[in-house]
């Protein structure tokens, strides 16, 4: 119907499907164009090219809910390879892809590379700092590109003039190509932009390891048996306990029927630190029929018994939703040239590390490197994904289970990782935030020392100054910019030309305003009179003395209030510079002046600022944030005495 139709583009072409929450889609495409069914062909031998160059690095990786897998798209113009992954709530897989993508296409330079997620052009908000004005997120689809291991973006139009128009219609994928072909140095994103986004990959490959964790878990057999065969397998259980539901629990309120728990042993579990925070986190209390009890909490294996008890309950959950699945079903994939192909890039990147063919080491990494195999490269792409209860039921039909053998492994397992990283001081997460917006902590001492209330006033006269739309307000990044100035010649000029000449005519608006009110005989002669005072020309410098002598009138009558009398005014005696005695009025007007000393704005601006301050409480609140995104910090405070009054002092 026209109501589930996806609205068209400006451009003309069809709107883009919309990308699933916690998914990043990628895709490449051939910048240089070729004729259909060769290109769709060329395009499949790159696809399986590339994940067997880049094997070593997915087959040690753990996805959080879907691994990276590229399929020929021929049914789109133009055709590419690609794919979309679920990350899940680990953010780093996204991440990761981003590194992968920009990686092929530095090793395939024919290769041009989109990628983004649900939220549109990720990498452009990664780098939202140093984008240039005419960019937004309407105008920026089809435009950022990975080429040639560069990130580039198309500008709005070719010709100068045109630089300003943020209406002109993005470009096909089709034009971008071209564009990215002939002229790609032209495209090059700026260097700031660049280095937001490279910051955020920056540590791949070696951070896949640093990304992991090992623990000692007490499990049944089974599981361990499945896991030596099929170790991604550990994510799908874990999220199956993580997101459990009280009807997923119910196969887990009477003995297991797939693991029970009467055969379990202790084995060594590579999870993520994703998927290790989850499920360390979760409180579970395992039912009294299911068979697992657990130690006392004091007992030194308490926290392996409860993983593994955690994790049985995932593994069961998972294989109590799967479907009857024959002995045969599995495919026999780990044979033929591709496969070949694939180990023999494997053993000349030194994926198994030089262990000897055979060994305890070297069977873990070849079960990891044909379990990746099996899910990304060797899947057909027009199969339907098997559902991981299946697997593990097809894997406990086919593997022997030697309960003997796991004990006699038991007796000399590696130690497990510290995870002390789960726990984060504040001023561990200040640090991370510090080092997220590319600003330096310093130490506490020096900045009590050297902090000076000046700045809090300097740099909030520079943010006023600062351009605001209804888009938000420009921030002064930079402490050293010149001060607030008045170009008094400039704005009696404006003035001029607006109260030239023709400023006694009135506008049409101005004479309907005035049809609408019942004038009495007094309001006429109050308007005949001002009528003739229009016709009198006035000077700038004229209206200038009057808005001064109305804004004086109005410091008299405010001075008495409750309003005036909460503004700091100046000391007595403080005279504005370039003022003698005399021009401020002489010795009679002493009284007076005592009455109408002039506000001292600045030390209003910072009490106020330091009264909101204290009362955040150590919390985030509109004053800290302001300030510290024009990078001032105010010092913690260390009494319970009002900030206002110590400014004062």
């Amino acid at each position: 119907t026209a109501e589930t139709m996806p609205a068209p583009r400006r451009d003309g072409g069809a709107a883009r499907p919309a990308v699933p929450e916690d998914a990043v889609r990628y895709r490449l495409f051939a910048a240089a164009a070729a004729e259909g069914a060769r290109q769709r062909a060329l395009l499949r031998r790159c696809a399986e090219t590339v994940l067997v160059r880049f094997a070593p690095l997915l087959a040690a990786y753990v996805w959080q809910r879907q691994p990276f897998r590229l399929r020929c798209v021929p049914g789109e113009t133009p055709a590419h390879i690609g794919g979309t992954t679920l990350f899940g709530d680990n953010v780093e897989d996204e991440w990761f892809i981003v590194y992968l993508v920009r990686e092929i296409t530095r090793e395939f330079p024919g290769l041009a590379a989109m990628i983004d997620d649900n939220d549109g052009e990720f990498l452009l908000i990664e780098a939202a700092d140093f984008l240039p004005k005419w960019l937004n997120p309407e105008n920026s689809e089809n435009r950022v590109f990975f080429y040639k291991g560069e990130l580039h973006i198309i500008p709005l139009s070719e010709t100068p003039e045109q630089d300003c128009d943020l209406s002109a219609p993005c470009p096909t994928i089709p034009q971008a190509l071209r564009l990215l072909s002939a002229r790609s140095e032209e495209f090059l994103a700026a260097e700031p932009i660049r280095a937001a986004v490279y910051k955020r990959i920056d540590g791949y490959p070696e951070k896949i390891q640093a990304s992991l964790h090992r623990a000692h878990c007490y499990l049944p057999a089974g599981i361990v048996a499945v896991l030596r065969q099929r170790p991604s397998l550990v994510a799908a259980a874990v999220q199956a306990f993580y997101l459990r539901d009280p009807a997923d629990l119910r196969p887990c309120r009477r003995p297991f029927r797939t693991f029970p728990a009467d055969q379990r042993v202790m084995a060594l579990v590579t999870f993520t630190r994703c998927l290790y925070a989850q499920l360390v986190q979760q409180k579970f209390v395992p039912d009294r029929r299911s068979g697992y009890t657990l130690p006392a909490p004091s007992d030194p294996q308490y926290r392996a018994y409860e993983l593994g008890m955690k994790l049985a309950h995932g593994f069961e959950i998972l294989c109590s939703k799967s479907s009857e699945v024959a002995p045969d079903a599995k495919r026999n994939v780990l044979s033929g040239p591709l496969w070949e192909r694939f180990l023999r890039s494997l053993k000349e990147k030194d994926y198994f590390k030089g262990e000897l063919e055979g060994s305890a080491k070297y069977l873990e990494l070849l079960h990891m490197a044909e379990d990746h195999f099996q899910q990304s490269v060797a899947v057909p792409e027009n199969s339907v994904e098997v559902s991981p209860g299946d697997e593990i039921l097809t894997l406990l039909q086919t593997i022997s289970i030697d309960l003997k053998e796991f004990e006699k492994e038991a007796t000399c397992l590696p130690p497990e990782d510290d995870d002390s990283w789960l726990d984060i001081t504040p001023d561990a997460l200040d640090q991370m935030l510090k080092e997220t917006r590319n600003e330096s902590l310093p130490l506490a001492n020096e900045e009590e020392q050297n902090y000076d209330l000046e700045t809090v006033a300097e740099s909030m006269k520079a943010f006023v100054s600062k351009v605001s739309t209804h888009e938000g307000a420009e921030m002064p990044w930079s402490s050293d910019e010149s001060h607030v100035t008045f170009d008094v010649d400039s704005f009696t000029k404006a003035l001029d030309r607006i109260l030239g000449a023709d400023s006694e005519e009135l506008d049409s608006d101005d004479l309907d305003e005035e049809e609408e009110f019942d004038l009495s005989d007094g309001d006429d002669e109050d308007l005949d009179a001002g009528n003739q005072r229009q016709d009198q020309k006035v000077s700038p410098n004229e209206l200038i003395g009057s808005l001064k002598s109305y804004m004086s009138e109005m410091d008299r009558e405010l001075a008495q209030t409750n309003v005036g009398k909460s503004f700091t005014t100046q000391k007595r005696g403080e005279v504005e510079p370039g003022l003698t005695t005399a021009e401020s009025g002489g010795p009679d007007s002493e009284a007076e002046d005592a009455e109408l000393a002039p506000v001292d704005v600045d030390m209003n601006l910072v009490a106020n600022l330091l009264d909101s301050y204290s009362a955040q409480a150590g919390l985030a609140g509109p004053t800290s944030n302001i300030l510290q995104s024009m990078g001032v910090y105010l010092p913690e405070n260390t009494d319970h005495t009002g900030l206002s009054s110590r400014a004062a002092q």
